[in-house]
């Protein structure tokens, strides 16, 4: 079994475990929690009570946060009639068929996100089950799929986060970093949390939202009162 460090120990004895602590201490927690050299992912977590099997449960979305991610995000735009519109909105890569065959044959992936416009969807089929364990094939639902090209790739460089359920109705993204200020990361909790609830299925019963966590990277989950 690995050894606890010190730090760690020192970290965890903050945090009552068994506690639901308000939105405000739960972020004041955190902060105090992040001890890393680098600045801190913080990290949201919704248990959902949903059956992600059913398709009517399956919950996935994006959204722009207020006060963005922290995090600078590299697009790749594929499209063979939008590249002078995406070149112009700041893509960090533009192209068509050749960049789908650099990800198949060089396995390249020096991007963050990519934004397509439809007619590339049936050429990226392709390597759909190398994007897809990597979370990077685009989709309409989330905007990534669209003519649109230049309203994405301003969303995404203001701090676009995309979120889907997992099998076990759990949903997992950030509201920012360590070093955003504490109204800036209420902020970003708060939109995250109305649009959960925005997207809550019809037919779910009960309550719907089991319970809620934030944390630091390698900090201590800290568990929040939503209501």
């Amino acid at each position: 079994m690995a050894k606890i460090s010190k730090r760690m120990k020192n970290v965890k004895g903050l945090v009552d475990k068994q506690k639901v602590y308000t939105l405000d201490e739960a972020i004041k927690l955190a902060k105090e929690t992040s001890t890393t050299k680098f600045d801190s992912t913080v990290e949201l977590s919704f248990n959902l009570n949903i059956d992600p099997r059913k398709a009517d449960q399956q919950i996935r979305g994006a959204l722009v946060l207020p006060a963005g991610t922290g995090k600078t995000q590299k697009v790749l735009v594929l499209t063979n009639t939008k590249v002078k519109e995406a070149q112009e909105a700041g893509a960090d890569f533009v192209g068509g068929e050749e960049l789908i065959t650099k990800i198949q044959k060089e396995n390249w992936f020096e991007f963050d996100v990519i934004v397509a416009t439809p007619e590339m969807m049936a050429k990226l089929g392709a390597i759909g089950k190398v994007l897809g364990p990597k979370g990077l094939m685009p989709n309409p639902k989330t905007g990534t799929v669209t003519m649109d090209v230049a309203k994405a790739i301003d969303e995404i460089k203001k701090g676009k986060i995309e979120f889907r359920a997992d099998k076990e109705g759990n949903i997992h993204t950030i509201i920012g970093k360590a070093s955003f200020t504490a109204e800036q990361l209420k902020e970003n909790f708060t939109t995250i949390l109305n649009e959960m609830r925005r997207v809550k299925p019809q037919t779910v019963k009960g309550d719907y939202i089991i319970n809620t966590t934030i944390s630091t990277t390698m900090g201590p989950g800290i568990k929040v009162e939503i209501n």
